[in-house]
């Protein structure tokens, strides 16, 4: 079999990469399937409290800065590379003060935060926000945006708030395991850090090799079927939360050849 690698320093990078792609394959196992189910109950709380989009802004770094997580709607690819600076618009005066609020009309509004629809093309009448808590800590902001059908169109009604209310609560638990699954894409930005010189086809076909391998599929299969476990009920959630900090430990102790340490 031919080595791809075959210098000291390179045999170095081999290992980063190793821990790189599992570390982002985890992540990505963990993820996909929640922001899935995230945009699966936007599309239902959006018909149920009448609105025409909906979408979940979550905390994007230490200066508060909020971003789009998911979204539902015409211009819901855009929506996911844009960001709101912290304090800003609607979503950010509802996160700053854990109140919801409803916005007949925007123009009459000077929290409104016109930049979204500048750059995605999109006109915004009327918003219903209501914040993401879990445990009591704010972490997003739910949104929905116009009403659906023809004008004239009334303005979100206390009900419909309370119904939005319910929604957050399923979708902020949705947004908390999320987050805790991305801290392993997090780790994986750590592992990387070379300026050595790569033939990309090598590699290519290197990863090839990596994701067919049998310790691969296995570190996969354990990946599954923890999400699996944790998604039955507050016990099993535990039960995995004590394996995986007893995991950590044990990686702790052989930081050179676990993927956990960095």
């Amino acid at each position: 079999m031919r080595r791809i690698f075959n210098m000291p320093e390179d045999e170095n990078l081999n290992i980063k990469l190793r821990r790189l792609i599992e570390t982002v394959d985890i992540a990505n196992l963990l993820t996909e399937p929640l922001t899935a189910s995230i945009r699966d109950i936007l599309a239902v709380s959006a018909a149920e409290v009448g609105a025409r989009e909906a979408s979940v802004l979550i905390r994007d770094g230490a200066e508060g800065d909020l971003k789009f997580l998911a979204a539902t709607g015409e211009v819901a690819e855009q929506l996911l590379d844009l960001k709101i600076p912290a304090g800003k618009g609607i979503a950010g005066f509802v996160m700053s003060s854990g109140q919801p609020m409803a916005v007949a009309d925007v123009d009459m509004e000077v929290s409104f935060y016109p930049e979204v629809d500048k750059k995605t093309g999109y006109s915004t009448e009327m918003i219903l926000a209501t914040p993401l808590r879990h445990n009591g800590e704010m972490i997003g902001v739910l949104e929905y945006i116009n009403r659906s059908g023809n004008p004239p169109h009334e303005p979100f009604t206390p009900d419909e708030m309370d119904k939005a209310a319910l929604f957050a609560d399923a979708i902020a638990s949705l947004v908390n395991a999320y987050e805790s699954a991305k801290l392993f894409r997090d780790l994986g930005e750590k592992v990387v850090n070379t300026d050595s010189e790569m033939n990309i086809d090598e590699v290519r076909s290197w990863l090839g090799n990596l994701r067919s391998s049998a310790e691969h599929r296995e570190m996969m299969d354990l990946a599954v079927l923890i999400r699996e476990i944790a998604s039955r009920g507050e016990a099993e959630r535990n039960l995995c939360r004590e394996v995986l900090d007893s995991i950590l430990r044990f990686s702790n102790g052989r930081g050179d050849t676990s993927f956990l340490s960095l």
